[in-house]
């Protein structure tokens, strides 16, 4: 038990590290921003509640990928029962065709990087 001393600093140094983004990120302010949104020019609203594609908006393209290319559907029915087609491109992009003021900024402050135009065709603008 000689080695108690070093033992504390090691697993305070440690800590200090694994926990250095979340004290920068503190300091900073980001943790209680919330990030402002220009919400789409003559939308009413998107397919499903603001609220689930902020969360879900992921899950929701790769399921609509999955049901397309493995399974020929191209019609979703949403949760007040519309019908869209399921199109990156068609349904999607016809409200957010300004990426700098919506998608862009939404993934930056996330930290993500959308894997979209690895198999979609960017868009003028993108």
């Amino acid at each position: 038990m000689h080695d108690a001393g070093k033992i504390i600093a090691g697993l305070g140094v440690f800590a200090g590290i694994v926990t250095a983004p979340v004290w920068y990120n503190l300091a900073r302010g980001e943790l209680d921003r919330p990030l402002e949104l220009q919400r789409p020019a003559g939308a009413a609203a998107c397919i499903e509640p603001a609220a689930l594609m902020r969360i879900q908006h992921m899950e929701l393209l790769d399921g609509w990928r999955d049901a397309v290319v493995r399974g020929g559907d191209r019609v979703y029915v949403a949760s007040d029962g519309q019908r869209h087609q399921m199109s990156l491109t068609g349904t999607c992009l016809r409200c957010h065709a300004e990426p700098a003021n919506f998608c862009n900024r939404c993934h930056d402050h996330a930290g993500v990087e959308p894997y979209c135009w690895d198999c979609h065709q960017q868009p003028k603008g993108r």
